[in-house]
Order: C-alpha cells, then sequence, then structure tokens
C-alpha cells in the first residue's frame, strides 16, 4: 500500500527560474502603478453639480459604514481560522506559522481589493452622471471603463504579488503556505459576498416593492427613504463584494496551479503558472488601450472588443511563452515525481492546449451569458412579452431562462475541464495540472472581466444619481440607461466567468486532495483490508453519500442567503411605508425621508445574516470528514462543485434575464412605464434579485472555501481514521461538535423574524445619518 504514490521531490528554485519569478513580482507592482494611473484618471473628471455631490456623498459615507462595521465582524473569524490553522498538521512549524501569515495577508488582499474598488466606484458614479450630460456617452462611458481597469489591475497585481512573494521566499514548501494564502482570501470573499450580497438585495427589494409598486414612483426618486441604502448596497454588494469574489478567484486558481505544478513539472511548474497570468496582466492593459468607445457603437460591443482583443494577444503569447520555456520532453524535467518520467507527449503542447482551452471557456462563457441575459437578444425579449399576461409568466419565463442556460453553461465548462484533463494521458498529475492551467488561461482574462464587473455599480449609481438629482436631461438620462443596461449584461457575464473560475479552481484543487488523502494513507501504513478507503468509486455509498450532502450544503447555503434577503427586505418595506405614512409632505417633496434609518436596517441584518451561511461552508467539510472519513469527503466535494455549478448559473442567468426584461419594458416595450407589463416585470425583478446578486455568486467561493477546508484538514482526517495515531473517538467528538454548531446556527437563523409591527418602529435608534439628496428636486 505504501507503494501506492511514489515520493515526490519538493523542487528548489535557483538561476534563471529564481529571475523570472522577480520578474513576475516586478509585473504585479506594475498593475499595482497602473491601477494608481487609472485611479488618478477617473478622479480627474468633473464631478457635475452640488446636489449630484450631495447625492455621491451619501452613497460614500453609507459604503464605508457598512464595509467599516463588516471588516470589525469579519476579524473574529479572520482570528480564528488564523489560530485553527496553527493547530492542522504540516511538514515543520515553520510553514505551519506562515500558513496562519498568508492566510491573513489573502484575507487582507481581498479585503483590500474589495474596499478600494469601492471606494472608487462611489467616487466615479457621480463623474460618469457628470459626462453623459456635459460631454456625451464615450467620455462617461471611458471614465466606467477606467475604474474597471483600476480594480482589475489591482486584483491582478496584489493577486500575482502574494503568490510571487510566497514562491520567492517558501520555494519548496510554497505549496503549503500558499493554501493558506488562497483560504484567507476565500473566506474573506464569501462572507463580503454573502454579507453585501444581503445588503444591497434587501434595500433594492424594499425600495422596488414600495416605491415603485406601491406609490408609482420612479426607481431612484429621492422621496423613496430607501434610495440611498439601494446605491450604497450596489457598491458594497456587486463593487466590495464581487471584486473581492474575483480576487479570490484569481488567488485560488494560482494556488491550485502552483501546488499541482510542484508535483507535474517540478520547478518550472512553481513558474510557469505565474508567467501565464502575467501575460494577462500586460494583455489586460493593451485591452484597456486600444479599445475606445465609439460613437454609434454599441456599449455591449465596445466592451466585448476588449475582452476578445486582449484575449487573442494573452493566447498567442502564452503558446509562445510554453515553447520558448518547458522542454520538449519529460524526460527533461528535474525534481519531479518518478511516476512522470514515462508520461508520454510534448509537455510544451499540453501546457498551451490548456491554456488556450481556458482563454477560449471564457469567451464561449462571455458569449452564452450575454445571449441569455442581453435586452438584444431572444431570451430576454421573450420574457419581455411575456410581461403582457401578468408577472405569473414573467416569473416562469425567467426561470426557464435559468435553467436552460445553465445547462449550455455547464457543457461548456465540463468539455474545458475534460479536454485539459485528457491533455495528461495516463499521467494523473499532468492531467490535474493541465486543468488547473486551464485556470490560468482564464486567469489571463481577469484583468478586463473585473473591469466589465465595475463597470456595472458605476452605471447603475450614475444613473440613480441623475434621477435623484434632477439635473441631468432627457437626452443625458437616455445615455446612462444604455450603459445601465449594458452594466446589468457585463454584471452577469462575469459571475458566469467567476464561476467558471470556480469550477477550474475547486476540480484542481480536488486533485489536491486526492493527493494529499493517498500521502497520507501510505505514510499511516494502510493495511490490504483498509484499501476501501481508497476506493472514490461511484457506486461506493460513501461517495454517493457524499454527493448527496455536498449537494445539499449547495440547496441550504442558497436557501439561507435567499431567505436572509427576505427578511431584510420586509424590514424595508415596513420602514418606507411608516415614513410616508407618518413623514408630512414626503410625496409633496416638502418633507425629508429618513434615509439613514434604512441604511441602519440593511447594515444591521446583512451583518448578522451572514454568519450562518459562513458557518455552514466552513464547518460542513469538517462534519463529513471527520464523520464519514475521506472517501465520503470525497463524494462531498464532487456534489457541491456539480450543483455549485448548476445552480449559480441558473441564479445569476435568471436573475439577469428578469432585469434587461425590465429595462426593456422601461425603454418603451409593450406599454413602457408604468403600464401593468412594467408592473409585471418589476415583480420578476425583485424575485431575481437574491437570485443573481446574493445566492447565485456567493456559490462560487463557497464551493472553493470548503474545497480549501478539506484540503487543509485531509491528513487530519487520515490520521485519526486509520495508522498508529487512529482515534475513532476524537473524530466523533470534532464531526459531532462541527454539525452540533451548524444544527444551532440554521435553527436561530430559521427562528429569526423580521422586526416588524404596525407602528413602523422596525430599527430602534438610527446610527448612520447620511447627506441626503433634497426631496425638493423630484
Amino acid at each position: 500500500m505504501t507503494g501506492i504514490l511514489p515520493a515526490v521531490v519538493k523542487p528548489e528554485l535557483e538561476g534563471g527560474n529564481l529571475i523570472l519569478v522577480v520578474v513576475v513580482a516586478l509585473i504585479a507592482l506594475g498593475a499595482l502603478g497602473m491601477a494608481a494611473m487609472f485611479r488618478s484618471q477617473v478622479l480627474a473628471a468633473g464631478e457635475g453639480t452640488d446636489n449630484m455631490k450631495t447625492i455621491a456623498l451619501a452613497v460614500q459615507e453609507g459604503a464605508n459604514a457598512y464595509l467599516t462595521r463588516q471588516f470589525r465582524t469579519l476579524a473574529i473569524f479572520a482570528a480564528i481560522a488564523f489560530f485553527a490553522l496553527l493547530v492542522l498538521p504540516a511538514d515543520d512549524t515553520t510553514v505551519r506559522i506562515f500558513r496562519s501569515v498568508f492566510f491573513v495577508v489573502g484575507a487582507g488582499f481581498s479585503a483590500a481589493v474589495g474596499y478600494l474598488g469601492m471606494n472608487l466606484a462611489v467616487r466615479a458614479n457621480l463623474r460618469v452622471a457628470a459626462a453623459a450630460e456635459t460631454t456625451g456617452r464615450e467620455p462617461a462611458m471611458t471614465i466606467g471603463l477606467r475604474t474597471g481597469a483600476m480594480v482589475g489591475m489591482l486584483t491582478v497585481g496584489l493577486g500575482l504579488l502574494g503568490a510571487s512573494l510566497v514562491v520567492l521566499f517558501f520555494q519548496d514548501e510554497a505549496p503549503d503556505v500558499l493554501e493558506g494564502f488562497g483560504f484567507g482570501a476565500a473566506l474573506l470573499a464569501m462572507f463580503m459576498r454573502v454579507g453585501g450580497g444581503i445588503f444591497t438585495k434587501a434595500a433594492d427589494v424594499g425600495a422596488d416593492l414600495v416605491g415603485k409598486v406601491e406609490q408609482g414612483i420612479p426607481e431612484d426618486d429621492p422621496r423613496n427613504a430607501a434610495t440611498i441604502a439601494d446605491n450604497v448596497g450596489d457598491n458594497v454588494g456587486d463593487c466590495a463584494g464581487m471584486a473581492a469574489d474575483l480576487f479570490e478567484s484569481y488567488a485560488v486558481t494560482l494556488v491550485a496551479a502552483l501546488i499541482l505544478g510542484s508535483q507535474a513539472f517540478g520547478d518550472k511548474g512553481l513558474v510557469f503558472p505565474l508567467l501565464i497570468p502575467a501575460i494577462g496582466a500586460l494583455t489586460a492593459v493593451a485591452g484597456v488601450y486600444l479599445t475606445k468607445p465609439k460613437a454609434g457603437e454599441n456599449g455591449l460591443a465596445t466592451i466585448n472588443k476588449s475582452f476578445y482583443l486582449s484575449s487573442g494577444i494573452a493566447a498567442i503569447a502564452s503558446v509562445v511563452l510554453s515553447y520558448l520555456y518547458l522542454p520538449s520532453s519529460f524526460a527533461e524535467f528535474t525534481n519531479i515525481a518518478t511516476d512522470l518520467a514515462g508520461a508520454e507527449g510534448d509537455p510544451r503542447f499540453i501546457a498551451a492546449s490548456a491554456v488556450v482551452i481556458g482563454i477560449v471557456m471564457s469567451a464561449g462563457i462571455l458569449a452564452l451569458t450575454g445571449y441569455y441575459t442581453g435586452t438584444e437578444y431572444r431570451p430576454v425579449k421573450d420574457v419581455g412579452k411575456t410581461s403582457l399576461t401578468g408577472p405569473a409568466t414573467v416569473i416562469l419565463s425567467g426561470l426557464s431562462v435559468g435553467f436552460e442556460s445553465a445547462v449550455y453553461t455547464t457543457l461548456v465548462i465540463g468539455a474545458a475541464v475534460f479536454g485539459a484533463y485528457l491533455l495528461g494521458g495516463a499521467a494523473l498529475t499532468v492531467s490535474l495540472f493541465a486543468v488547473a492551467l486551464a485556470g490560468c488561461g482564464l486567469l489571463t482574462t481577469v484583468g478586463v472581466i473585473v473591469a466589465m464587473d465595475t463597470f456595472g455599480p458605476v452605471s447603475d449609481n450614475a444613473q440613480g444619481i441623475a434621477e435623484m438629482s434632477g439635473d441631468v436631461s432627457p437626452e443625458g438620462a437616455q445615455i446612462l440607461t444604455e450603459l445601465d443596461a449594458v452594466g446589468n449584461t457585463t454584471k452577469a457575464i462575469t459571475k458566469g466567468i467567476a464561476i467558471a473560475t470556480a469550477v477550474l479552481a475547486a476540480t484542481a484543487l480536488f486533485g489536491s486532495y486526492a493527493t494529499s488523502v493517498f500521502e497520507s494513507l501510505a505514510e499511516a501504513n494502510v493495511r490490504p483490508d483498509e484499501a476501501y478507503l481508497l476506493d472514490f468509486s461511484v457506486f461506493n455509498p460513501a461517495v454517493i453519500v457524499g454527493v448527496l450532502l455536498g449537494a445539499a450544503v449547495v440547496f441550504l447555503f442558497s436557501g439561507l442567503a435567499i431567505n436572509a434577503v427576505a427578511r431584510a427586505a420586509g424590514a424595508v418595506v415596513m420602514e418606507v411605508r411608516r415614513q410616508f405614512r407618518e413623514i408630512p409632505g414626503i410625496m409633496e417633496g416638502t418633507g425629508r425621508p429618513e434615509y439613514g434609518k434604512v441604511v441602519d436596517i440593511v447594515t444591521k441584518d446583512s451583518l448578522r445574516e451572514l454568519v450562518t451561511p459562513g458557518i455552514l461552508a466552513v464547518l460542513a467539510p469538517i462534519a463529513v470528514g471527520f464523520g464519514l472519513g475521506a472517501t465520503a469527503l470525497a463524494g462531498f466535494l464532487a456534489g457541491a462543485i456539480g450543483t455549485g455549478t448548476l445552480m449559480a448559473v441558473f441564479l445569476a442567468n435568471a436573475g439577469g434575464a428578469w432585469d434587461n426584461a425590465k429595462k426593456l419594458v422601461e425603454d418603451g416595450h409593450h406599454g413602457g412605464k408604468g403600464s401593468a407589463a412594467h408592473e409585471a416585470t418589476i415583480i420578476g425583478d425583485t424575485v431575481g434579485d437574491p437570485f443573481k446578486d446574493t445566492a447565485g455568486p456567493a456559490i462560487n467561493p463557497l464551493i472553493k472555501v470548503m474545497n480549501l477546508v478539506s484540503l487543509l484538514i485531509a491528513s487530519a482526517v487520515v490520521s485519526l481514521s486509520v495508522g498508529q495515531d487512529q482515534n475513532d473517538v476524537l473524530r466523533v467528538v470534532i464531526a459531532l461538535v462541527a454539525v452540533a454548531i451548524i444544527a444551532v446556527a440554521v435553527i436561530i437563523s430559521k427562528r429569526r423574524e423580521v422586526t416588524i409591527s404596525d407602528d413602523g418602529d422596525n430599527t430602534g435608534s438610527s446610527s448612520f445619518t447620511p447627506h441626503a439628496p433634497d426631496p425638493h428636486n423630484v
């Protein structure tokens, strides 16, 4: 049994490889410098009227207040995880300590990307609104794209910097330390995605249900007390949360590639996965500068052109790099596992093909998601048409779009994963590394993808500021409406690509988990009669049970997130109704709504509600692994990856289709604003809000967090299950404690009621009072 896996010789860097890693670190610093330059370009633009500035300041204060409170809450989880990592087994004490240290670094980088991206987005929104009024569509769009480019460069720069520094300082031990870095990034991103998603959609749903449906006033009317919270939510959810999500996708994919690369390609396997995204950093800059908005050109076409141009350059450069850097046969590699000596094929071809597969997959998902969520294509047009027969048919048609699109998107992702896997032939480690390299290929597009994503909330906020201020002409308002519709589609596209990165990273991490289990079993001298522990066959009952549990966790996680939005939105509805009822003159524009109370409601509720999904993500793998064993945990991960992929795509695309169907009607189709069709699409959009902006995107970090937790506990699970250190009592106790904590958290969450009363006292005192817009401008 000890001969199942050969001994792995850990690689060390020297000479040219060391220099190349230093070059990657310098490219990372260059990307951060570009981020600073793009930021200065955005801030140099005009800010518009005084009323626009007042509204933007209210959004800035609300977003900063929320993130400050959120980071204080998350610091508690980070501290617990830091000390938990110190307890888990590692090769030596130094690795154990720095794994925890880089957990903090990964979490800090993820928080920085989210915070700094949000910080610029809330300053760019009024500049986009001002540009649309004074200089036209092209300058307004350029400001939005430069804002996104800043966040994209920040994501790429910090991700590359963190990974390259770990490789430089730890070399042969880098894969173990990187587990902490990736876990920190993923854990914090998941909390930010869940919390921000609950915040933004509770405010949005509450604002729509009372303002647009009940009172018949526009979406961003300053008479609606939830408008400031809605605009704050766009930034803490769609900007800060999604930026952190994409950063952790970047970091975790790199972690998986470096872990498997060191086993498959030795020292070159620690360098090559860094070189590919470094190329992506350079091509992202090329995409920003080579593609500019043109008069009369559809905004989405402009953004897609930037994506395809930078992706094509990256693909060509990656192929050239593969043939220049890698040897022509596996026999020429040094410091690799001995079972690769007989691997067949040309490593250059395998690596280049895998990277190109990842790039082509991202282009395919962009096209598919654009088709199913874009206003110019049939699916959204069909959803819009169903508004003529009421909200029920709108919801049914949107669900249909979500289900159908999930199938085709999953086929594209599955084809990419399996295609990359087949490149490795009979060598399992090479096959898994090829899958990870496909993820690295997708990383070459992340700079542009993040820019596309950030463009969404910036354009959405710009439209809100224009409407609330009343200082924008009908022509300027039409420009902003167009940019907002483009932003809805780009947000949907980035969610699709983020899902793809999650699947590739999770598949590669799953391979790393299996390798870790096999190595631990070999070290434990497993007896022949215990060989069933190695049986990961699908007909093994342990695997089947694990698959079911993994799928169940995705469903429970989604349900908790959506229910959290429903509860918080209910409190918002009651508060906004109270203000319309009790504050004199709101509808006439002579009374000032209490915006701060709504911001306070969604802040408190989102921070309270993010705890249970977080506990579920971290403790579910622990409960399954220690309670049912390593084989069941393998099935658990497979079930979570499969179900999570379909569920995330379904939620994101159904929500995107409903949102743009509403935009279609608001543009004058099927009766336009104020019609029965418009009200039907508003209801559909309200249902889709927590789908596409809360539960759907949060599944991405969920499956990566669970894979990383499984990877971290793999050796402990095996050591307590078999061998000299076997301790069934301790193993079962750990599992039962994890199950008990999950059960208590879920029960508390389910029993939690919205504080709603007829007198409208839903929040107590408000701890946040923003600079509010003047309702006299309605």
